[in-house]
Parts: C-alpha cells; sequence; structure tokens
C-alpha cells in the first residue's frame, strides 16, 4: 500500500542446539530459563507463594502443579522453546548479582501478533526480597529495547490491576503511558479483575531512548 510502513519479520528465535538469547542491563541479565534452573525457581516460587498469588491466575483444575514437578516445569520450558521459535512469544528469568548470577523472577513477552497491529503484552513478577530495587524496570526497559530494536514490534503493552502498588511502580518508574481502565480484563486468583493498560509505542521509545538506556541500562536504577 502506498505510503504504508514496511512490516518487519526478524530471525531472532533460537533452533534447537542454538545457544538461547540473553539480553543484558547494567545489574540484570534476562535469558530463557531451562530445566538446570528447576531448583533455584522452585526455592523462589515456594517463598514467595503469598506475594505472588493474589495477582496471578489459578492453575486449571487437573493440571500439573509446575512449582511441584520438575517434569511440568520441563514441559513449560520447551513450551516457551516453541514460542521463541515461532515468534510468537519470549519468556526470560531475570538474574541480578546478588551474589553471582542469582535468579530473582522472571519477564515474559506474550501474545506478538505481526500484521497490522505489530504488538505485545509484556508481564513479570519478583522475589518479595529483591523487590523494590529497581531490578524489574531496568529488565522493563531491557524489553523494551529488545521489542523495538530487535523484534521491531510497535506497541508494547502492560495490563495491572489497580490495586496491585508495586506493579504499577514498576511501570510508573519508566513513564509508561496509561491508556485507563479494561473492566473485567482478565481472571486473577478466581476473581475478573479490572486491570489498568498501560503502553508505549516505538514513536515514543525512539524519543525516550536516550533517557531510558542511560538511565537504567548504563547507570542502573533509573540514574
Amino acid at each position: 500500500m502506498t505510503g504504508s510502513a514496511r512490516i518487519y519479520y526478524p530471525r531472532v528465535s533460537t533452533a534447537p542446539g542454538e545457544e538461547p538469547i540473553s539480553l543484558d542491563g547494567a545489574r540484570v541479565r534476562l535469558r530463557p530459563l531451562t530445566v538446570a534452573d528447576f531448583a533455584a525457581w522452585q526455592a523462589l516460587r515456594v517463598r514467595s507463594h503469598s506475594w505472588l498469588t493474589p495477582w496471578e491466575p489459578r492453575r486449571p483444575p487437573g493440571s500439573p502443579d509446575i512449582i511441584r514437578s520438575r517434569s511440568a516445569f520441563a514441559a513449560r520450558c520447551r513450551a516457551r522453546d516453541r514460542e521463541r521459535q515461532l515468534g510468537t512469544g519470549y519468556g526470560f528469568g531475570i538474574f541480578v548479582d546478588i551474589p553471582g548470577r542469582r535468579l530473582c523472577g522472571e519477564i515474559n513477552l506474550n501474545g506478538v501478533q505481526r500484521g497490522p497491529f505489530q504488538s505485545a503484552y509484556v508481564g513479570y513478577w519478583i522475589d518479595e526480597s529483591c523487590a523494590g530495587r529497581g531490578y524489574v524496570p531496568e529488565a522493563l526497559v531491557v524489553m523494551a529495547r529488545f521489542v523495538f530494536e530487535d523484534l521491531r514490534l510497535h506497541r508494547l503493552q502492560v495490563a495491572i490491576v489497580p490495586r496491585n502498588r508495586p506493579s504499577r511502580r514498576v511501570v510508573e518508574k519508566i513513564g509508561l503511558r496509561c491508556e485507563g481502565t479494561a473492566e473485567r480484563y482478565l481472571e486473577i486468583n478466581g476473581v475478573w479483575e479490572d486491570h489498568l493498560r498501560y503502553a508505549i509505542t516505538a514513536e515514543e521509545w525512539q524519543g525516550r531512548r536516550a533517557e531510558l538506556v542511560e538511565g537504567w541500562l548504563v547507570s542502573g536504577s533509573g540514574g
């Protein structure tokens, strides 16, 4: 179509046997989880159960418990690998230097859509002991750079339950734009919850890139 933007379909997926993609910030590293991460991931999820449960969907009846089952966790890792190979989703563990490379949470890009939409949703969670240190805002900026500069999507969205103040602080720290409330948007812990919808577009990223990269990916902690 005359005057339309070129739609880009990159190859950033990882085929079997290839080294998984890894994304670095000032203090965080994002990389896909593997079965070898199960023990650390399980300990983190058990420790943070009461911190995370109010903000997550319930496990469907009859489905395997990935927190208790190594084989179910392995199946989840394989599903994430397939999504990455298809370009429909990109899941990462958040690793920080406290000490060494410690797993402290996850950030996942879901629902990647191409065509005229060129958009995706991001979700994240972190161990309660690591909250409030700026790791998740930094991870979100790392993800935004990946979304706009590697995947070349046009829009990145985050949906948050309004009373989830820690999660809202993440998007507020990096200045994502709030687009309003989606009523009864997702079923969370057995309840259809309203969500605030936040977004950033490629144009906004270009306008704020230097600020966000310097503040979060060079200096760390927002400068």
